[in-house]
């Protein structure tokens, strides 16, 4: 059978839209390679550069200061430029910084060399979504940004098998300049491979890929805020960003300290939960493609499993190694895997047109816990000399969301989703427009 060509001269989306979601996943894990695996390297950091728990944490909050404000500068260029380049030069960014970081002295440098990392990845998460949403229909867009979103803990995953390794062999700055070259990789993958949905126009950001439309007030946009599917977003967003990084900056040092498991065993179960999560992120997404109740269902489930988790790490149950084994696997099913469904929540729930603004705004506002939890986290361990009350704070806050956000959680989006009109890749379930700011290619897919 023959693929179709749009008349343009642009790749059939049928084959075409998975080689974006590959190279979107690879973009995505080789972005996050080395800020993801700065947890599974903290045993040989501490010992390298002298770190307390809340500073080996600072270094986590470093990465995701700068995206506080890039976020939304990411969104908006993304919505006026299109994905190619701005996916692309970010990478290059976080590639750049790493290569120059792996010249850095000591710890204050590499603070630094973070923060420019940080600057970099802010095109990345928003971008490498609103290229999958472009190119995907409703029915499938849970699945597709679930397997896009596992890039994360793939990336994450193979640092964590990696990294510690070439940092305990040759020094952690081998180890930045490993995650360097692989984030090089990523930028080189995407400028090369994306392409937008046929019908649409890639251009060089020398101009607008359609016409923005008018600057709506920040107080006019910043009320998107306050629609409930967006409310929903933030809370639980909080809520399981602050859980992921206690996974990051506790995780193996709990495993060393408490169990006793060496380096690489501790190594060894923080690739199993980081490959639970990519798990998690593509299973829970499909399964809100067919929720009845919506897509924030699973996302209600992945944070009551969280909460139970470490409610259970906080026991003494969690001091065994294989009973802590296995509930890091949980933990990272549900704790990492929340966030298929999550963004595809808010990627279908943004105006037509503002895809990249309302996942840029969501996001910054959720690094304020990214930001602020490893090092509150690492500061708690700190001064309590253990890791209960730190599990006990994150498994009453997301208990505490689930109470809050579990109400009204059935959306009627799902008649978009599963008995609605199909509109091809790219298009808005209300309004038949193209998310990625065109109209919407209704024989593509």
């Amino acid at each position: 059978m023959s693929h179709r060509t749009d008349v343009r001269g642009g790749p059939s989306p049928l084959p075409y839209r998975w080689t974006v979601l590959g190279v979107a996943t690879f973009t995505q894990a080789a972005s996050c390679f080395f800020v993801q695996g700065i947890g599974a390297m903290a045993v040989p950091l501490q010992k390298a550069l002298d770190l307390s728990t809340a500073q080996l944490g600072l270094l986590l909050s470093a990465s995701q200061l700068m995206p506080l404000v890039g976020l939304l500068v990411a969104g908006e260029l993304l919505d006026r430029y299109g994905e190619r380049w701005v996916v692309g030069i970010g990478a290059g960014v976080v590639a750049a910084g790493l290569l120059a970081g792996s010249l850095a002295q000591g710890y204050a440098s590499l603070l630094m060399v973070l923060l420019v990392v940080g600057a970099g990845y802010s095109a990345i998460q928003p971008g490498g979504s609103k290229s999958v949403a472009a190119w995907f229909e409703p029915s499938r867009l849970g699945f597709a940004m679930g397997v896009r979103q596992a890039g994360l803990p793939l990336g994450a995953a193979v640092a964590a098998a990696v990294l510690p390794v070439v940092a305990t062999a040759s020094g952690w700055r081998a180890a930045v300049l490993v995650g360097g070259l692989v984030a090089l990789t990523g930028a080189v993958a995407f400028a090369a491979l994306y392409r937008r949905p046929p019908g649409t126009v890639a251009q060089w950001p020398a101009a607008p890929v359609t016409a923005a439309p008018a600057a709506a007030p920040p107080g006019d946009r910043l009320r998107l805020l306050r629609e409930p599917a967006m409310a929903k977003a933030l809370l639980s967003g909080t809520a399981m960003v602050s859980v992921h990084s206690g996974i990051g900056v506790l995780g193996a040092l709990y495993l060393h300290d408490v169990t006793a498991l060496g380096t690489g065993a501790a190594g060894a179960v923080l690739v199993a939960a980081q490959m639970a999560g990519m798990l998690g992120r593509i299973g829970l997404a499909a399964w809100s493609d067919r929720s009845r109740a919506g897509r924030y269902r699973p996302v209600l489930a992945s944070m009551i499993g969280a909460a139970a988790a470490l409610v259970a790490l906080a026991t003494p149950l969690g001091e065994h190694p294989l009973a802590a084994a296995v509930l890091f696997g949980w933990l990272g099913f549900f704790g990492i895997g929340w966030y298929g469904p999550w963004v595809a929540h808010v990627a279908e729930a943004a105006p037509p047109g503002r895809t990249g603004f309302a996942l840029g705004l969501v996001m910054a506002v959720n690094q304020v816990a990214v930001i602020l939890a490893p090092p509150a986290l690492g500061l708690l361990r700190d001064t309590t000399g253990g890791y209960t009350a730190a599990w006990s704070a994150l498994a009453v806050a997301t208990a505490g969301t689930v109470a809050v956000t579990a109400r009204g959680g059935k959306r009627g989006s799902n008649a978009s989703r599963s008995g609605g009109p199909h509109l091809g890749p790219g298009a808005d379930a209300a309004t038949g427009t193209s998310l990625a700011g065109g109209t919407a290619p209704r024989s593509a897919a």
